[in-house]
C-alpha cells in the first residue's frame, strides 16, 4: 500500500500569498498576489503586474483553487477581458495580510518617517539635527497629548506656526502617530507641522541655501507687495504691506547673505532661507525676469556637523 496521502497532479498550491478581495453584489472575488508586492505596486514602485500575480486568473475562494466562472464574472463586473477585472481588482481591492507583514509594513513606514523630519528640523540655537530617537520621543509625547483633552500650549514653547494659528483661532495639528495608509513625505509634513506648532523639544526648519541670479535690468523694477516666507515670524495675510524694487525683495527673503556678486550685466547673490521662501523667489524670478533669471538650490538643508 503506498504511504501518505497522494496529491492531485494537478493541483496548484499557492505559498508566500498574500489574497486581495473585491465584493461584488453577493460574491467576493480573489485574485493571489505575492506578499509585499501588492503595496508596492499601489505606490506604483512596482510596475510590472507579472511581479505581483501568482497566478492569473480571478477566484470565488482562492485559499481552496475555487475559480470565478466566466458568468460570475460578467454578472460581477460586466463584460470586460480578464486583465481589466484583475487589474480593478489589484488596484482597489482588500488586501489580506497576517500580522506580521501589517508590523513589518507599519515599522518600515515609521522609519522613512522619522528619518524626513529628522533631515529637516533643526535645533534653532545650534543649527545641529536631532537623532532619531529624540525625534520618536517627540512625537510620542504629542500622540499621547492627542488621546487627552485640548489644552492651550505653552506660550514660551511656540513658533511663529503656534502664534498664527492662534492669531487666526485655528486648532494646533495633532500628531496621533504613523499609518501605513498614507504616503510617507505627507505623513512627514505634518509631523513636523505638530512639531514646531507644539515644541517638545526646541525645534526649527533647516534654512535652505541657495544663489539667485538676475538680470541688473529689472533689479531697479517695483515690486507692488514684497511677499513675506511663512514662518518668517511676522503677522501676515499672505503678503506684507511693504513695497520696493526687485533687488530689495529678494534680499528680503534672504535670512543671511553670504555674498553678492555683479558680471556680465547679471547680479547674483548666495545665502540661507527660509524653506518656504524658496516658492516666492522663483515666483518673483519667473515674474519679473521672463525666464532669464534662476533660482538655484545648493544645499536643501543647512546642517552644522562641528562637534
Amino acid at each position: 500500500m503506498p504511504v501518505g496521502i497522494i496529491q492531485p497532479s494537478n493541483q496548484v498550491r499557492l505559498t508566500n500569498v498574500a489574497y486581495v478581495r473585491m465584493r461584488k453584489g453577493k460574491k467576493r472575488y480573489e485574485i493571489a498576489c505575492y506578499k509585499n508586492k501588492v503595496v508596492e505596486y499601489r505606490r506604483e514602485i512596482e510596475k510590472d503586474p507579472e511581479n505581483v500575480l501568482q497566478m492569473h486568473e480571478v477566484y470565488l475562494n482562492a485559499s481552496r483553487g475555487q475559480l470565478a466562472s466566466k458568468a460570475d464574472l460578467v454578472k460581477g463586473f460586466g463584460n470586460i477581458p480578464l486583465k481589466e477585472i484583475i487589474e480593478d481588482i489589484l488596484r482597489h481591492g482588500e488586501l489580506q495580510v497576517g500580522t506580521k507583514e501589517r508590523q513589518a509594513e507599519l515599522d518600515r513606514m515609521k522609519t522613512e518617517v522619522i528619518n524626513i523630519v529628522a533631515s529637516k528640523l533643526v535645533d534653532p540655537k545650534t543649527k545641529r539635527v536631532y537623532t532619531t530617537g529624540m525625534i520618536v520621543k517627540a512625537l510620542d509625547q504629542l500622540s499621547a497629548q492627542s488621546t487627552q483633552p485640548q489644552s492651550q500650549p505653552k506660550k514660551e514653547a511656540t513658533e511663529s506656526e503656534n502664534a498664527e494659528a492662534n492669531d487666526n483661532g485655528m486648532e494646533l495639528p495633532k500628531w496621533s502617530g504613523v499609518n501605513t495608509s498614507s504616503d510617507a513625505k505627507k505623513q512627514a509634513q505634518h509631523a513636523m507641522k505638530a512639531l514646531l506648532a507644539h515644541q517638545p523639544i526646541p525645534l526649527a526648519k533647516a534654512r535652505m541655501r541657495l544663489r539667485v541670479t538676475c538680470p541688473t535690468s529689472v533689479l531697479k523694477q517695483s515690486v507692488k507687495s514684497a511677499p513675506k516666507a511663512q514662518g518668517s515670524g511676522e503677522p501676515a495675510d499672505g503678503e506684507a504691506k511693504t513695497t520696493g524694487n526687485v533687488k530689495d525683495t529678494i534680499l528680503g527673503l534672504v535670512e543671511q547673505v553670504e555674498s553678492q556678486d555683479t558680471a556680465g550685466g547679471e547680479w547674483e547673490v548666495v545665502g540661507s532661507v527660509e524653506p518656504g521662501a524658496l516658492n516666492l523667489l522663483n515666483a518673483l524670478i519667473d515674474g519679473h525676469t521672463k525666464g532669464r533669471g534662476r533660482v538655484e538650490v545648493l544645499d536643501m538643508a543647512i546642517i552644522n556637523e562641528d562637534d
